[in-house]
């Protein structure tokens, strides 16, 4: 078999590679691009034209909805 100095070799592999992989993957600079890259593919910049035309869409909505509510509310108390 292997002898000592390949278990010493196999040791030093197994705590080497997670500790090198902790290091890697924990650099400040590395999480914040991705978490950066990623927030903005979740959330990207609002669009203040695509904003007020969903607010007018939901206030027209919420209107007709009022509209609709009130001649149900008059219909049953006729």
């Amino acid at each position: 078999m292997g002898g000592w100095k390949l278990e010493v070799a196999k040791m030093a592999l197994y705590v080497t590679f997670p500790v090198a992989l902790f290091h890697y993957f924990n650099q400040p600079e590395y999480f914040e691009e991705w978490v950066v890259k990623t927030k903005r593919e979740l959330y990207p910049p609002e669009n203040k034209a695509q904003r007020e035309h969903f607010q007018a869409a939901l206030q027209k909505f919420k209107e007709k909805q009022e509209k609709a509510l009130i001649a149900a509310l008059e219909e049953k108390s006729s």
